[in-house]
C-alpha cells in the first residue's frame, strides 16, 4: 500500500485513531455508492416497465438496455484513463451530475408521455456513459478511505446485494401506481446525494500518471501492468469462458423453466434467495480473512454449480431457492476476496486504469452469453445448454484453484 500513501502528508498517514473500516471519509463514501447503486438496479425495470406499460413493445425496452449497457461496456476503458489523469473523485462527481441531469430529463420525459423513443435512447446513452466513467474510481477510492480494505469491501458488497434486492423491488411498486418518472426523480435525488457526498471526501494526496502522456500512452500502460500480473488476467481468462458458457445463459434459461412451471412470483423468490445469499456472503468476507483470498475465494465458488444443476434435475422451487442462497454466499465471498486483491495489489497510480480492463473482460462477454443463449437452445435442446453451463461452472473454480499464481497470492497485510 506504500505506492498509494507515497505523496500523502505525514500528518494524514499517521491517525491511529481512525476507525479501520467506518472513518469518516467511509461514511461519506458508503453513503455515496449505496445511494448510485440504489439508483442503477432501478433503472433497467423503471425504463422496460414504464415503456411497456405505456403502449410500446418488447423491442423499444430491448434498445433500452442496448443504448444503457453498451456506452458502459464500450467506454469504461476511457474511464479508467480519465480517472487516473483527473483523480477518481473527480470524475465520479462528474458521473454523478451528468446522470442527476439525465434522470431529471427522464423525469420529464417519462411524465409528460414519450412521443420520441430516440430521446429516452439518449439520455440512457449519457446515463451508461457516466456510469463508465464512475466505475473505475468506486474500486480505487476503498483503499483511500477505509484502513481494512477487504472488511470495507464486504460492507460494500453487502450494500450492493441489499439495493440490488431493493431497487427493482422499489421501482416495480411506483411503476405499478403509474409513477416512472418519479423512479427517476428518486434516482436523481440519489445521485445529487452521491455528488455531495464524494466532495465532502478528504483523501490528500492520490498518486496520478506521468505529466505529459496521452491517451493512448495511459492506455498502453495500464495494459502492460494488467498483463504483466498473471494471478490477474488468469482470472480475468477463466472468467471470459464462465460468462459465455454458464452465466451468461442462466437467467433468461432458468426464467424459461421455472416462470412457465411455478409462476412469475417464484421465480422473483429465487432470485431474491440470490441476493440473501450474496448479503450473507459479504457479511462473511468482513471478518474472514484468510491468507490466501482468492484460494478461498475460488473455494467458494464450488457453490454455482448447484443452482444449474437444480434446474436440470427439475427441482422444487424451495430447493432452487435454497440452491441460489447458497450460491449467492460463495459469489458474494469469492467477489469480496477479488475486489480485495486488485485493490490492495495494484499501485494505486495504475489502479483505475487496471480496474477498467478487468471490467472489460469480465462483464463485457455476458452479453455475449446471453444473446447465445437463445440460439443454442434451438440447435441443442434447453437441458444440454444447462448442463453445459453446470460443468463449465463446476470447472471454473476447479481451474482458480488448479493456476498457482491465483491459488498461491496472498493477502496483503491491513494498513495499520
Amino acid at each position: 500500500m506504500s505506492e498509494r500513501l507515497a505523496d500523502a502528508p505525514a500528518a494524514e498517514q499517521a491517525r491511529p485513531a481512525e476507525p479501520a473500516i467506518w472513518s469518516g471519509n467511509f461514511r461519506y463514501y458508503f453513503t455515496a455508492r449505496s445511494a448510485g447503486l440504489l439508483s442503477w438496479a432501478m433503472l433497467p425495470v423503471a425504463v422496460s416497465a414504464g415503456l411497456i406499460g405505456s403502449g410500446h413493445g418488447l423491442d423499444a425496452a430491448g434498445y433500452a438496455m442496448a443504448f444503457l449497457v453498451g456506452p458502459f461496456a464500450g467506454l469504461v476503458l476511457f474511464g479508467g484513463v480519465l480517472a487516473d489523469r483527473f483523480t477518481a473523485r473527480r470524475m465520479m462527481i462528474v458521473a454523478d451530475l451528468a446522470n442527476l441531469t439525465a434522470h431529471i430529463l427522464l423525469a420529464v420525459l417519462f411524465l409528460h408521455g414519450i412521443d420520441h423513443l430516440w430521446q429516452l435512447y439518449a439520455l440512457l446513452v449519457v446515463a451508461g456513459t457516466a456510469n463508465a466513467l464512475f466505475q473505475p474510481g468506486a474500486s480505487s477510492t476503498v483503499p483511500l478511505v477505509a484502513r481494512d480494505v477487504q472488511g470495507a469491501n464486504g460492507v460494500l458488497r453487502t450494500s450492493e446485494a441489499v439495493t440490488g434486492l431493493g431497487g427493482p423491488a422499489l421501482a416495480g411498486v411506483l411503476v405499478g401506481f403509474g409513477s416512472t418518472g418519479w423512479v427517476m426523480v428518486i434516482s436523481g435525488l440519489a445521485y445529487a446525494t452521491s455528488a455531495i457526498c464524494l466532495f465532502a471526501l478528504r483523501l490528500g494526496a492520490v498518486p496520478a500518471p506521468p505529466v505529459g502522456d496521452g491517451l493512448w500512452r495511459n492506455l498502453v500502460v495500464g495494459w502492460r501492468e494488467f498483463r504483466s500480473r498473471s494471478w490477474l488476467w488468469g482470472v480475468i481468462a477463466i472468467w471470459m469462458v464462465y460468462a459465455v458458457l454458464s452465466w451468461g445463459p442462466q437467467l433468461s434459461l432458468a426464467a424459461g423453466l421455472i416462470v412457465p412451471r411455478h409462476g412469475a412470483t417464484a421465480f422473483g423468490l429465487v432470485n431474491c434467495a440470490l441476493g440473501a445469499g450474496t448479503v450473507a456472503g459479504g457479511l462473511i468476507a468482513i471478518r474472514w480473512k484468510p491468507a490466501r483470498p482468492l484460494a478461498a475465494g475460488g473455494a467458494a465458488m464450488f457453490a454455482y454449480p448447484l443452482y444449474p444443476l437444480g434446474l436440470v434435475l427439475g427441482a422444487p422451487v424451495w430447493l432452487l431457492a435454497a440452491a441460489q442462497l447458497l450460491v449467492g454466499a460463495g459469489i458474494g465471498v469469492w467477489g469480496v476476496m477479488w475486489a480485495t486483491s486488485v485493490q490492495t495489489q495494484v499501485p494505486g497510480e495504475v489502479l483505475n486504469r487496471v480496474h477498467a480492463y478487468e471490467v472489460a473482460g469480465s462483464v463485457g462477454m455476458y452479453p455475449l452469453g446471453s444473446a447465445l443463449a437463445g440460439p443454442a437452445v434451438h440447435a441443442f435442446g434447453t437441458t444440454p445448454v444447462l448442463l453445459v453451463g453446470t460443468v463449465v461452472a463446476l470447472l471454473v473454480p476447479a481451474a482458480l484453484l488448479l493456476t498457482r499464481p491465483i491459488r498461491t497470492l496472498t493477502r496483503v497485510p491491513d494498513r495499520s
